[in-house]
């Protein structure tokens, strides 16, 4: 996308560039101050600030240290021992103790090893998310599959171990594997769902806790034992719809973004919500290791703060290390941080509209200007062809700024016409989206005037389509 954007004379030049492609960003995530910039600086195009630890730790064999490379040979050794010998999924039994019990338990023993027969065939075949387990398979995932518990479990062989096992066996007892195509209750579906990727390819998933702000939906979701039980079916089937997702191969991308909007939910005075949130929370850390990248929590409330600390003493230090905390008014600015504006959702501030018809994932790039502290920036939008209409999509990170949109005819002696008047808009403005079909040639400018003392980021697309009439 190439529009010009050109500064008033008396003021500063605003910086644009695209953010189609995101640079590494060397500060730490989290860290709220801004290095300095020199002149030499100011001149260079800037991108998508995003976090420097958020890109995934590689699951190439080379790319482990030498300890990793150990762990991950001794626990693929155990894990071939363990299948062909038939014991993966085996029993701990108590000890016997003599009675007359122990005489019938014996006569059975015959048609348990023959069972046992049929098990190990079974556990030869074993798999988890698509991904065969018996090392000697060869299967070009196992090693991401394996990492997943070991980084998990800080590449304690052992404990990595047991952790697979239990999960095998909880995924076996549970009837995982066909979980995806149980149907749940339709209103389930406004609590959750799957939309686009982020800057590294993790597939997004949001999960809207406002939903449960209906007593009838809260009722029927997390009224009884038996609801809430269906209830975490719901959601690891969820997990499960995101895995089917992935790319568990190295260098392919093994993980999701879990996006996690807390605007409108309820509280944590109600214990049934506590509860299911604290079944969710051991289900999904215990069976789903390394599956989310990134945790975000949006519209956070004051609350929140205290369920954290609730639920803190359950969650692993690698987990807590994943979670990042967005107030009201920093939700769009920290979504950009991680996923693409044209990937968020408008109701996030961002230029993805269910069913759009004026745009698509084809239509280019989004552009960016940095806009200066007391300057103002034009973008000019080209309408050059008689008939066509023109479309564009526009946001401020945190507005505050005075906005207005105009058709300039190139001929000097037509009038400008006025498509939006100019007006202040205020911190929680969503994103502008508004269309012009010109009758003569001339161009659009979209004006965008910051009395701040702050910088500011502005985004914007456009595109130019044939008028149907």
């Amino acid at each position: 996308m190439t529009a010009e954007v050109m500064a008033q004379e008396e003021t500063q030049t605003a910086e644009v560039v695209s953010v189609a492609e995101p640079q590494k960003e060397e500060k730490v995530a989290g860290e709220n101050v801004e290095p300095k910039e020199s002149p030499l600086d100011e001149k260079k195009p800037k991108t998508v600030e995003k976090s420097s630890s958020y890109k995934e730790e590689s699951n190439f064999l080379s790319d482990l240290k030498e300890l990793e490379r150990k762990a991950l040979i001794e626990f693929k050794s155990k894990l071939e021992e363990a299948i062909l010998g038939g014991i993966l999924f085996e029993k701990e039994e108590p000890k016997k103790e003599a009675s007359a019990e122990n005489e019938a338990e014996e006569k059975n023993e015959a048609e348990e090893k023959e069972e046992g027969k049929n098990v190990e065939v079974e556990e030869k075949d074993v798999c988890l998310w698509g991904v065969p387990l018996l090392p000697s398979k060869g299967a070009e995932g196992i090693d991401v599959v394996l990492l997943k518990f070991l980084r998990a479990r800080e590449f304690r062989v052992s404990d990595a171990f047991e952790m697979l096992k239990k999960t095998l066996k909880w995924r076996k007892e549970s009837n995982i594997d066909s979980l995806v195509d149980e149907e749940f209750a339709s209103d389930l579906a406004s609590a959750a769902y799957m939309s686009g990727v982020d800057h590294e390819g993790h597939p997004v998933c949001y999960n809207i806790f406002g939903a449960f702000e209906s007593e009838e939906l809260y009722q029927k979701t997390f009224g009884t034992e038996e609801k809430r039980s269906e209830f975490l079916r719901w959601r690891c089937q969820m997990m499960e719809k995101g895995i089917q997702k992935l790319n568990l191969k190295p260098g392919g991308v093994s993980s999701l973004l879990q996006i996690n909007d807390l605007k409108n939910s309820p509280g944590i005075s109600n214990k049934e919500l506590r509860v299911a949130t604290k079944q969710t929370v051991a289900i999904l850390q215990d069976n789903y290791p390394e599956m989310v990248a990134k945790n975000i929590f949006i519209n956070v409330p004051f609350w929140y703060y205290a369920l954290n600390a609730l639920l803190s003493p359950f969650l692993t230090q690698r987990t807590k290390s994943k979670i990042v905390v967005a107030r009201p008014n920093k939700v769009t600015e920290t979504l950009t941080k991680y996923i693409p504006i044209e990937e968020i959702p408008v109701q996030y501030g961002g230029f993805k509209r269910e069913d759009d018809v004026e745009f698509s994932s084809q239509d280019g790039a989004v552009s960016e200007i940095i806009l200066k502290a007391g300057s103002t920036a034009t973008v000019e939008i080209p309408a050059l062809e008689v008939g066509k209409s023109v479309c564009w999509d526009l946001t401020v990170l945190g507005w505050e700024v005075s906005y207005k949109e105009e058709f300039v005819p190139s001929d000097e002696g037509s009038y400008t016409v006025i498509v939006q008047k100019g007006k202040k808009m205020g911190s929680q403005e969503g994103p502008v989206r508004n269309t012009f079909r010109n009758n003569e040639a001339g161009k659009v400018v979209l004006t965008i005037e910051n009395n701040t003392n702050k910088k500011k980021r502005v985004l914007y697309r456009y595109k130019a389509t044939k008028s149907s009439f």
